[in-house]
């Protein structure tokens, strides 16, 4: 699906250079990626607690 997106040109630059992609496609894609992984996380931890062993 192409989409048209005004992003940020420093956020993505910068998300290539850390990430080391060599597109922009790559850079969101990731960062998507990691966004969904990490609030998946959180709804996990919240179902479950943070219960540590003693």
């Amino acid at each position: 699906m192409a989409t048209n997106l005004a992003i940020d040109d420093s956020l993505i630059e910068e998300s290539k250079t850390v990430g080391r992609h060599k597109t922009k496609k790559a850079a969101v894609t990731v960062a998507l990626q990691e966004y969904i992984q990490r609030h998946k996380k959180s709804e996990i931890i919240k179902l479950f607690g943070n219960k540590e062993p003693a």
